[in-house]
């Protein structure tokens, strides 16, 4: 029956694309996310639905969509620099058939963040975007929220929809992007138009952000909870009543450590010493190793080079019962261990080029999102507050929203090898489109801006805007 739902849903999604054709661009980043083919075991693995929702998105623009807005952001030309560095460095790897598996999914998450910003020519657009993002994320988090609370969570013993261990599903990619996408769940909750914003909306934010909360305590990765901790500081920014805001986090916190399990608090201990757990111990190693690495081939090695790793290390045993314990070093050789971050990953994979496209990528991101933050924020403070749903204080939420999240993915990013997620790089590209958009809508009034300020130049009079 469930195979049969998800069929006809997908099926769905393609038929009313025909009268609208952007709703492909959502069936495809519907299907990326959830990637129901893998959830039904009948009907939906009969039909390649992720390609045909990719070539549907494209085709509906081309033939659809008016290009007359179109314009060319230099992050898509970054993106397009590092889809380029990626095919050339995957000819180098010495590791070919890994490498051309890991191409396959890549090159289509940058073509994608590449694309949609053409995609996302109005307001309503971007926010449908968003509300995809969320609401598929949201199945997901909701499902192992209600696991983790009955009982269900546990270190790689949390179950959901894909019990492959990749992309979205992994673990830690689940902990890094259920944090990450709460501040779109508040925007959403504050500014959205598709669902306007009553107690029904509030009250199913509030439910979801509480399950995005409970994904790092189901899935116990340590990752999350240092996200938890960024956004939470993050989130200051925006709060008006700061002290109070504090308060009420310390005293949600304090409440619930009775209600978490002897095995969270046993697994977040091992965050501060990387000795004290063999996880963390082999992920210095490989660090280690990927640095000498990339030293010697500066352009990196290609997808999967991580392969070629080897390595010694010392890992301390405890042996003992009671309170009697005793600690011998043994030593430890292990090999093709993962990179386990990011930016090492870029750095071994990508050299120190595709590493200095992706994080140019990256800060170019969290800058441009500032400089909207304070732009539009200004402008709804100067509007008195009075700023209707959706005005610049939502833009400027919005902005504040995508950089958060962008925030919260960089540091999750360093303890796992997420460097070509493809959640990211919508978010990614939602951030070109509201670039874009922003600045369309204020063209009108820069040649006027212009205009009266060479008049005043000359000494036309007229021209002073404080004269009536």
């Amino acid at each position: 029956m469930l195979d049969l739902a998800l069929f006809a849903f997908v099926l769905f999604f393609f038929a009313i694309g025909v009268a609208r054709p952007f709703l492909w661009v959502l069936a495809y980043v519907y299907i990326d996310i959830l990637a129901p083919q893998k959830i039904g075991w009948t009907l939906t693995p009969l039909l390649p639905i992720s390609l045909i929702a990719f070539v549907a998105a494209f085709a509906g623009w081309l033939f659809v969509d008016e290009k007359r807005d179109m314009r060319v952001h230099y992050r898509q030309g970054l993106m397009v620099l590092l889809l380029l560095w990626c095919w050339y460095t995957t000819g180098l790897s010495a590791f070919p058939e890994e490498a051309a598996h890991k191409w396959s999914w890549v090159w289509k998450a940058l073509v994608f963040a590449i694309f949609l910003p053409f995609t996302l020519t109005t307001r309503l657009r971007m926010e449908a975007l968003v509300l995809t993002i969320v609401l598929t994320v949201g199945a997901i988090v909701i499902s192992a929220g209600l696991k983790t609370v009955g009982g269900g969570g546990g270190y790689e013993s949390l179950y959901f929809f894909v019990n492959d261990n990749s992309g979205v599903y992994e673990s830690s990619t689940l902990a890094t992007v259920a944090i990450g996408s709460i501040p779109l769940i508040v925007w959403l909750m504050k500014h959205g138009t598709v669902f306007p914003p009553d107690w029904r909306v509030k009250l199913f934010g509030v439910a979801l952000i509480f399950a995005c909360l409970l994904i790092p305590i189901g899935t116990e990765a340590r990752t999350g909870l240092l996200c938890i901790a960024v956004l939470a500081v993050l989130s200051l920014r925006s709060v008006k009543n700061r002290i109070a805001y504090v308060c009420a986090a310390g005293l949600l916190a304090l409440a619930a450590l009775p209600f978490l399990p002897q095995s969270y608090y046993e697994r977040m201990a091992t965050i501060g010493s990387s000795q004290a757990d063999a996880s963390a111990s082999t992920r210095v190693a490989v660090w280690e190793w990927t640095l000498d690495y990339v030293k010697a081939n500066p352009l990196g090695g290609g997808f999967d080079s991580y392969r070629a790793n080897s390595f010694t290390y010392e890992m301390p045993v405890r042996t003992g019962t009671g309170n009697t314990t005793a600690v011998e070093y043994v030593e430890v050789t292990d090999k093709a261990r993962a990179f386990h971050s990011a930016y090492f990953e870029l750095l071994g994979e990508q050299g120190y080029v595709g590493f200095a496209i992706w994080l140019a990528l990256m800060l170019s991101g969290l800058l441009q999102m500032e400089r909207l933050r304070r732009r539009y924020r200004e402008r709804a403070l100067s509007a008195g507050g009075a700023d209707a749903v959706g005005g610049d204080a939502g833009i400027a939420q919005l902005a504040t929203a995508l950089q958060t999240g962008l925030v919260v993915y960089l540091v999750g990013a360093a303890f796992q090898g997420i460097g070509y997620q493809p959640v990211v790089f919508l978010f990614l590209g939602l951030q070109v489109a509201l670039w874009n958009w922003c600045r369309r809508q204020e063209k009108p009034a820069r040649p006027a801006a212009k205009t009266a300020h060479a008049a005043s130049r000359r000494g036309d009079p007229t021209s002073d805007p404080a004269m009536p």
